[in-house]
């Protein structure tokens, strides 16, 4: 039967209807969906945001917990113990020690860069400072070392309560001849706090090790800490200093020549001395024991006396009472502090420990130097060996 123009009319609509309602369902289900899902969304980012604020504030608790961690500290380390008697410290440890080419104390510059071939090895400690941090060093022609007075003979006395401490105010200057200034106005090693300050050449870095030369440290000196000398700051123009130390000159020998014997004595005692050594050759070695006797190195007692090496004690011409060792310091054994027995001329025998090698020289009234010869040093004396020379030399050469 054939459909008329009504029906047909009529289907249209019926199936333009079920198709709106199908696009309106599917609509509300698409709304609905994305409904549900934006508020699980926005459950998602509420948590998010407490979760983060939480984490925010626990941060913001913990950094104010340090702090006043902080604070609880530093005041404890500032504010002085109940009992008097003790003070706030500030415990140390040495980052590496010096490998010197001075073996003892006498015979150490007094200052620095006053020896410039003055070698020395600083080795730090792996377990403490990792080779990385000495990139960059070998860039700066200089450094400065903090260091320790590791053989000062009257360490003990600064542990002491204050009263009972022993420590010195003033101290005998060589440049004044027996005169005295406060520690203050001096570089003496006997001081509150026995710390030195020192500047050293930077000649090379290898790993741990850094080779230093015209240094004024002993063997064995421990070392607290290194910086790089800066000129633009630290080279001061203008700066003054007292009369007394402007006579550069005051302890400046009047010559120094070395006896016949010393040669072959040298040649002698280098065939054993050069596998430890931080120097190439016995020439280079005859150098450095000139620009060390080029000052004169005895004490003030030994220079005011210096034909009297059994007396210990005494007084000078003005009344002052002084001692064969300076500010203190004790003699250890009979080349500690660098006098002999006298010869059989009435002369004193003076000995410079360098590196294994014992320099015997003697001094006239008049400032000229011989030097007489070189010994190694007792077996039970020398240095352990340091296989690390060898690359120095190889690396100076």
């Amino acid at each position: 039967m054939a459909m008329t123009n009504s029906d047909t009319s009529k289907w249209l609509r019926a199936t333009i209807a079920l198709a709106v309602a199908a696009i309106s369902t599917t609509a509300a289900i698409s709304v609905y969906i994305c409904t549900k899902k934006s508020k699980h969304l926005d459950s998602k980012i509420e948590e998010l945001e407490i979760s983060l604020k939480a984490s925010l504030q626990k941060c913001a608790a913990e950094r104010k917990g340090r702090i006043k961690a902080q604070q609880v500290a530093r005041k404890a380390l500032t504010q002085n113990s109940t009992e008097k008697s003790k003070k706030t410290s500030y415990p140390m440890t040495p980052i590496g020690a010096i490998q010197s080419c001075f073996a003892t104390r006498y015979g150490t510059p007094r200052q620095p860069l006053l020896v410039p071939l003055a070698r020395a090895c600083l080795v730090f400690d792996t377990s403490l400072v990792p080779p990385a941090a000495l990139e960059g060093l070998l860039e700066y022609s200089h450094c400065w070392i903090i260091y320790v007075f590791h053989l000062n003979t009257d360490l003990e006395k600064l542990w002491k309560p204050p009263s009972n401490s022993k420590f010195k105010a003033k101290v005998r200057v060589p440049k004044l001849k027996g005169g005295r200034m406060g520690v203050f106005a001096t570089r003496s090693p006997h001081r509150p706090c026995p710390i030195g300050l020192t500047c050293a050449k930077v000649e090379a870095v290898q790993g741990h090790m850094v080779l230093l030369s015209g240094v004024d440290l002993v063997d064995g000196t421990p070392v607290l800490d290194i910086k790089p000398y800066l000129p633009y700051c630290e080279s001061i123009e203008g700066a003054t200093v007292p009369n007394w130390v402007k006579e550069d000159n005051s302890l400046a020998v009047a010559s120094v020549h070395f006896s016949p014997e010393f040669f072959s004595s040298l040649a002698n005692c280098w065939v054993t001395a050069e596998g430890n050594s931080l120097y190439a050759s016995p020439d280079e070695l005859k150098i450095l024991i000139k620009q060390v006797l080029s000052w004169d190195i005895r004490s003030l007692s030994q220079r005011i006396r210096p034909h009297s090496v059994l007396l210990k004690t005494g007084n000078d011409s003005e009344g002052h009472t002084f001692s064969d060792v300076e500010d203190d310091e004790v003699e250890v054994f009979s080349h500690e502090n660098g006098q002999g027995p006298l010869t059989s001329t009435g002369d004193v025998i003076y000995h410079l420990m360098l590196e294994d090698l014992d320099i015997s020289y003697k001094i006239d009234v008049d400032g000229n130097v011989i030097v007489e010869k070189a010994i190694l040093c007792p077996a039970a004396q020398r240095r352990q060996q340091r296989s690390s020379y060898t690359m120095w030399r190889e690396m100076l050469e």
